[in-house]
């Protein structure tokens, strides 16, 4: 239980925003994190249904729905987008969080890709969707509203393994670079958070590790940290680039890692 944000001390207070792939980790830690902050509505979007509406009934019907979207199909993104203006009026936050892992080890000499494609059209693909419709909603309106995307520490380097799964990362680096040149004379930011390794299910999937192994082995990794990152911390950043703090702050990447890109990126693959 998330002890109450005084009103004053509330960023989003009255913000209507949308979260991509809010139904687990991250995702889901940002989107009542974005209603402790006041937040009018929280639109959950994402293809696991019921996660989904476990996490908006947790945070309440009056101000936090579910919606299926699968973003792989733009149509479906329009429709998550046309239903929030709908029903609450605008949309001031986008959120675009929904990303998936390589299947595989993916290295150059074996990409496997079909496995390179699935993750394109999520991680790139789908960003980009929700990117478009996002500002297409907020220039029409005259909303000076905030989309943020969601990166990695892969996003500036290179990797021994998951080409497919840092490719992508990179080409949403550059999305956001171009978006936000292109929506600042519309006052509409984009930014993304580039954060480090959390012990979410999707990450503890991938790595074949438990979560309780996972930030065992990170909090000793972390620069000067005797814990470590968490889906809180990640939040946090995402709340201040969609709120007000941050009105001069767009095209820039905000790394989120404990001072985890300093070292050897080595340190994922041990």
């Amino acid at each position: 239980m998330t002890q109450a944000i005084p009103l004053p001390l509330q960023k989003l207070h009255g913000k209507v925003a949308i979260i991509t792939g809010a139904a687990s980790g991250i995702g889901a830690v940002t989107a009542r994190h974005f209603a402790d902050h006041g937040a009018l509505a929280v639109v959950i979007a994402d293809i696991q249904d019921a996660k989904g509406r476990e996490v908006a009934a947790s945070i309440g019907s009056h101000r936090c729905t579910y919606v299926h979207c699968d973003v792989t199909d733009e149509d479906q993104v329009k429709t998550l987008v046309e239903f929030t203006v709908k029903h609450y009026g605008s949309l001031d936050v986008m959120y675009s969080h929904v990303g998936i892992t390589s299947a595989s080890a993916q290295t150059v000499l074996e990409l496997d890709l079909s496995g390179y494609d699935r993750v394109m059209a999520v991680n790139v693909r789908g960003m980009a969707a929700c990117v478009k419709h996002a500002a297409r909603a907020m220039v029409e309106k005259g909303v000076k509203g905030s989309i943020v995307c969601a990166t990695s520490i892969s996003a500036t380097c290179g990797a021994v393994s998951m080409t497919d799964y840092t490719m992508s990362k990179h080409a949403v680096l550059g999305l956001v670079r171009s978006a936000s040149v292109q929506l600042a004379p519309r006052g509409v930011r984009v930014n993304c958070v580039s954060a480090g390794l959390v012990a979410t299910p999707m990450v503890c999937d991938a790595l074949k590790i438990s979560a309780e192994e996972l930030r065992e082995k990170m909090a000793a990794i972390y620069s000067g940290r005797d814990e470590p990152l968490m889906e809180k911390n990640v939040a946090d950043a995402v709340v201040f680039l969609a709120c007000e703090d941050s009105a001069f702050v767009t095209g820039h990447n905000l790394v989120v890692d404990g001072g985890l890109g300093t070292k050897s990126i080595a340190v994922l693959e041990q």
